[in-house]
C-alpha cells in the first residue's frame, strides 16, 4: 500500500513538473507577443488569446496536482503534511486603499504545555484574505417636507432634486454600471437584465435601452468637448473597423472610425483622447467631413478613401500622410512566417531593428527623438530602401513579395516623413488599439441594431476609451458626472472631462 501511495505521489509530481514547464513556456511566449506591439492583429490577437487560455488551463491543472500531492502526503505522513508549505508564486501585498475588517481569532486561555492560566500577550500574526461582496441593491427615497405659513397660509416645499436622466428612476451609479458594462465590457443589455433578475431586480430590456439612450443624450456635451480636443491635436491617428448592422431580413456592414490624439510619445502635455464616429459605409467622405477643419500629420493605413485629404488644394489645407511601418511589416511577416522567404525575413529583421531604437526614444521630446533618428535610424532606412529596390528588380509584378515591396516604395515619402518630424510615430498602433476592443466586443453583441445604435455606440466609446487612456475608472467617472451634470454650469463643462476630473479627484484625496 505504501508503495502504491509513493507511486501515486511520484505521478502527481511528474504532472506538476510538466505543467510548470508548460506554464513558463506559455508565459515567455505571451510576454514576447505582447512586446511585439507592431505585429499583425492575427499575430497578436487570436494566437495570444489561445495562449492565454492554455496558460489558465495549465495553471489550474498544476494547482489540482499540487493539492492532490498534499492529500497523498497527508494520508501517509500526517505530521509532515502540516508543516509542508505549498509552492506559491511571489505575490505583492493586497491594495493599501482597500478597507480592512479585523476578525480576531480568540487566543488560548491556558498554556498548551503546562496547563497554566498565567498567559501574557506577546504580539499577533495577521493573515490577509481578499474578499468581495456582490452588488447591493437599495432604493433611495427623496422626502420633501411641506410647510404651511400660519400667517398667510402659503405652502412651502423644497424643489425636487435633479435626476441624472429626465423622469428616470435609475440612480447615477446604476446607470454608469449599465453603460460601462455594455460598451466597456461588451455585455449586451439582455445579459445584464438576466443577471439583475437573478439578483431579485427584474428590469426589461426596453427599460435598460431607454436608460442608455437617455444617458447618451445627457452626456452629449462631453462627447462634443472630447471631439474638439481631438481635432485640435498636432497630429492624429485614424483607423476604422467594420460593424455588422441589422437590416430587414439581413445584416449590412457599417463602420466605426477611431480618431486618436496621443502626445505622450513625444512628451506632449495635452491629455490623450479617442473620438469615435459611425458611418453606414466606408466611403472616404465620412472621414473628410469629420476632419473638415483639420490640417496636419495623420497616421493611417493606405486606404484610398483618405486620398482627397492629402490634396494640396484642400480648403482647410492639406493633411500630411504618415505611413504605418507596422502595417508594412505585417505583409512581410506573413510571407516570412508562411513561406520562409529569405527576402521577407531580411526585411522583417531590418524593420524590427528600427522599432528597437524607436522604443528607446518613446516619451522623449521631439528634438531628442529627431536627433537620434538622424543619427541611428536614417542610415538603417536608407539601407533598407536600397535593398528593397534591388530585391524588386529581381521579382515579377505578380510576386507577393513584390507587392509588399511596392506597398512601401510607392509611399516612401509617407513612410520616411517621421525622420523629419520628432512628433510623428513609426506606427499607427494608437488607433489600432482603439478599435481592437470593438473587434473583440463583436463576438458578444454580434451586430448593431441600427445606424442610430452605431452612432450611440460611437459616442459612448468616445467617453469610455478616453477615460481609459487617462487611467480613469470609466464607471466611477461616469457615476460622478451623471450626479453632477444636471445642475453643473455649462460654461464649466470642461471640469468634468476625464483628465480634469482626475486631477481634481487627486487634489481632493491629497487634502
Amino acid at each position: 500500500m505504501i508503495l502504491a501511495e509513493r507511486e501515486a505521489r511520484l505521478a502527481v509530481e511528474r504532472v506538476q513538473a510538466g505543467e510548470r514547464l508548460l506554464i513558463e513556456k506559455l508565459r515567455l511566449e505571451i510576454a514576447r507577443l505582447r512586446r511585439q506591439a507592431f505585429g499583425a492583429s492575427s499575430e497578436r490577437g487570436r494566437k495570444l488569446e489561445q495562449l492565454e487560455l492554455m496558460l489558465e488551463d495549465a495553471e489550474e491543472t498544476c494547482a489540482v496536482a499540487e493539492i492532490a500531492a498534499e492529500v497523498a502526503v497527508a494520508a501517509v505522513e500526517p505530521a509532515r503534511s502540516q508543516t509542508r508549505e505549498r509552492r506559491r508564486p511571489m505575490r505583492g501585498p493586497l491594495p493599501e486603499h482597500l478597507p480592512r475588517e479585523r476578525v480576531v481569532v480568540p487566543g488560548p486561555t491556558v498554556c498548551s504545555c503546562c496547563g497554566g492560566d498565567r498567559l501574557s500577550k506577546l504580539g499577533e500574526d495577521t493573515t490577509e484574505t481578499l474578499e468581495r461582496i456582490p452588488a447591493r441593491w437599495f432604493v433611495i427615497q427623496h422626502v420633501r417636507e411641506k410647510f404651511s405659513c400660519r400667517a398667510c397660509e402659503a405652502v412651502s416645499q423644497a424643489p425636487a432634486p435633479f435626476h441624472p436622466i429626465s423622469r428616470g428612476r435609475a440612480g447615477p451609479n446604476l446607470l454608469a454600471e449599465i453603460v460601462t458594462a455594455k460598451y466597456g465590457m461588451h455585455l449586451p443589455l439582455h445579459r445584464q437584465g438576466e443577471r439583475f433578475a437573478r439578483e431579485g431586480v427584474p428590469l426589461t430590456d426596453s427599460t435598460l435601452a431607454d436608460w442608455v439612450g437617455a444617458v447618451t443624450v445627457s452626456l452629449a456635451p462631453l462627447v462634443e468637448r472630447i471631439e474638439g480636443h481631438v481635432r485640435a491635436a498636432a497630429r492624429l491617428h485614424v483607423d476604422d473597423t467594420p460593424v455588422p448592422v441589422l437590416a430587414p431580413g439581413k445584416t449590412r456592414t457599417g463602420h466605426l472610425w477611431a480618431v486618436v490624439r496621443d502626445d505622450r510619445p513625444f512628451a506632449g502635455t495635452a491629455a490623450p483622447a479617442a473620438a469615435y464616429f459611425y458611418s453606414a459605409n466606408r466611403s472616404g467622405e465620412h472621414v473628410e467631413a469629420w476632419l473638415a477643419a483639420y490640417a496636419g500629420p495623420m497616421q493611417s493605413d493606405a486606404f484610398a478613401g483618405y486620398n482627397r485629404l492629402y490634396d494640396p488644394d484642400r480648403k482647410s489645407g492639406p493633411i500630411l500622410e504618415v505611413g504605418c511601418w507596422a502595417h508594412a511589416r505585417r505583409k512581410f511577416f506573413e510571407l516570412a512566417d508562411l513561406r520562409r522567404a529569405p527576402m521577407a525575413t531580411a526585411t522583417v529583421k531590418a524593420i524590427d531593428a528600427i522599432f528597437e531604437i524607436e522604443r528607446e526614444i518613446n516619451g522623449r521630446p521631439p528634438d531628442e527623438r529627431l536627433a537620434i533618428r538622424r543619427e541611428r535610424i536614417r542610415p538603417l532606412v536608407a539601407a533598407l530602401e536600397i535593398r528593397l529596390r534591388a530585391d524588386r528588380e529581381q521579382l515579377s509584378p505578380k510576386n507577393d513579395i513584390a507587392r509588399a515591396i511596392d506597398y512601401m516604395l510607392k509611399r516612401w515619402q509617407a513612410f520616411t516623413c517621421f525622420l523629419y518630424d520628432g512628433r510623428l510615430c513609426l506606427s499607427n498602433n494608437a488607433a489600432e488599439r482603439a478599435v481592437r476592443g470593438i473587434a473583440i466586443g463583436r463576438k458578444n453583441w454580434t451586430f448593431a441594431g441600427s445606424d442610430a445604435g452605431g452612432r450611440r455606440a460611437a459616442a459612448m466609446y468616445t467617453l469610455i476609451e478616453t477615460a481609459k487612456l487617462n487611467n480613469v475608472d470609466p464607471r466611477a467617472w461616469l457615476a460622478d458626472v451623471l450626479t453632477r451634470l444636471p445642475d453643473h454650469p455649462a460654461r464649466a463643462i470642461d471640469d468634468l472631462l476625464p483628465w480634469n476630473w482626475k486631477a481634481a479627484d487627486q487634489q481632493k484625496n491629497a487634502a
